[in-house]
């Protein structure tokens, strides 16, 4: 199943994580249009017991309600989605929240360069128009672009944004082979969706949207999870170097790495070192000193320069669902 002629429309499933969105997942789910064929409302132990009330108020015979025994947190409700929704057959499955910040109206967006053989893996991105910007509060706008720029290194993909970003579409060949024991179960789903897309080559690109931003109260606590987003950020980068630098592949891009690495690492501890030695003694280092001190950073930093300049080029650009084998249809109840 690869790229999808206009007569033949893939079968495309909405995966609908809930957590105390009462006031909002009815209005979603009305604002879904007729180009999905399955609407799957994950049910995360929520307190509010959303997947009852849309159990009794919602007569599309689209919707099907799954229950989660214990809170699971988003990635978790998204990949018991995906596992169901793959389960029924769907083709392309798009993930939105139900507290109504994303609009339905853009999943024809999200699921055209995957249906076209385009992607593997959309996801929007709210920076692309500056004007929407304005309605975005000021501390999401400033955590995510320090966010974005660790997300690049650890996931690979220089070329996206907003990797926070929750609304996503995905293949069905590609989600079925993802590592679903390893994922982030938490706030850190999307970003680590990312380095494991990454790690299957998969094409990924963003889609630019609008956020609406009303009286709904997110879940997430930007100050209390940037240091975790920052300490599995780091992890993800160390294991992707390793993955695709070392265990997969050793190029002219890993040597650099390595000399550039360990060259920086000596100028400094030896600068560091001469200069701890010589304001003790209280006297001046010599030329050489310097040199021996100064040399090995600035060769090290263009090394690593090169390298950032290879990775930034080595982007996955042939989607991979085409080349595999569509995931086994395995009928399950939605309860």
């Amino acid at each position: 199943m690869g790229s999808h002629p206009d007569h033949i429309r893939p079968k495309v499933a909405v995966i609908i994580p809930c957590y105390r969105v009462t006031k909002h997942i009815l209005g979603v789910i009305a604002g879904i249009g007729e180009d999905v064929d399955m609407i799957f409302v994950i049910d995360d132990a929520c307190p509010d017991e959303s997947g009852r009330l849309v159990e009794t108020t919602v007569r599309d015979p689209r919707v099907r309600v799954v229950f989660l025994a214990e809170n699971q947190g988003v990635g978790g409700a998204v990949l018991a989605g995906y596992r169901h929704a793959i389960g029924q057959g769907a083709e392309i499955m798009v993930k939105i929240d139900g507290d109504g910040q994303m609009d339905p109206a853009l999943l024809g967006h999200f699921v055209r360069p995957i249906a076209e053989g385009r992607a593997d893996y959309t996801k929007g991105n709210r920076f692309f128009l500056i004007e929407s910007l304005k309605a975005m509060p000021a501390i999401r706008i400033f955590g995510n672009a320090g966010l974005s720029f660790l997300s690049k290194i650890s996931s690979g993909y220089w070329h996206i944004f907003d990797p926070t970003n929750g609304y996503t579409a995905i293949h069905a060949n590609v989600a079925a082979i993802l590592p679903y024991d390893k994922i982030d179960r938490r706030y850190f789903f999307e970003t680590d969706m990312l380095f494991r897309l990454n790690t299957l080559r998969s094409v990924v690109l963003d889609i630019p949207m609008v956020a609406h931003y009303g009286e709904e109260v997110s879940n997430l606590n930007i100050l209390a999870e940037l240091p975790r987003f920052f300490v599995k950020n780091l992890k993800n980068i160390a294991k992707r170097l390793f993955y695709n630098y070392f265990l997969r592949d050793f190029s002219v891009a890993s040597i650099e790495l390595i000399l550039g690495v360990i060259s920086v690492t000596f100028g400094v501890v030896y600068g560091l070192d001469a200069w701890s030695y010589h304001s003790a003694t209280m006297t001046f280092a010599s030329s050489g000193t310097v040199m021996l001190a100064g040399l090995p950073v600035i060769v090290g930093t263009q090394l690593v320069l090169s390298f950032l300049n290879y990775d930034m080029s080595n982007q996955p650009r042939e989607p991979i669902h085409p080349k595999l084998s569509p995931p086994v249809r395995e009928p399950q109840s939605s309860h």
